[in-house]
């Protein structure tokens, strides 16, 4: 897909949490960014633990894919949510959804840009 061409922002976050409902899990979104052209963060977890935080991030081939920049530490789970508030603050045009359940990592590895 060129930049012209981008999915919109807001249809982009519903099929994410349409599909994460069709895997048995839930989505919900955390921040509502920018309509049409807002960049989107992705929180995964399963049952509440295991959380990491996916953007999407250049590539040498020019493309821009999610990588996982972020994940909880299960010692210290409270450094995770403050790094993520802190990340919602600094950009309020993203859109910050969560997906949680068993397959939910699979939706954002399938999401090249």
């Amino acid at each position: 897909m060129t930049e012209e061409a981008r999915l919109p922002a807001h249809l982009e976050v519903a099929g994410l949490i349409k599909l994460a409902q069709g895997l048995g899990g839930f989505g919900m979104v955390l921040q509502k960014g920018e309509y049409d052209a807002g960049t989107v963060v992705i929180l995964t977890m399963h049952s509440g633990n295991n959380a990491r935080l996916w953007e999407r991030m250049p590539q040498l081939d020019g493309s821009r894919r999610f990588t996982c920049t972020r994940e909880q530490n299960s010692e210290n789970p409270q450094e995770f949510d403050e790094y993520v508030a802190k990340r919602q603050r600094q950009d309020p045009d993203c859109w910050f959804v969560e997906l949680d359940g068993p397959e939910v990592e699979r939706l954002v590895d399938s999401s090249p840009r």
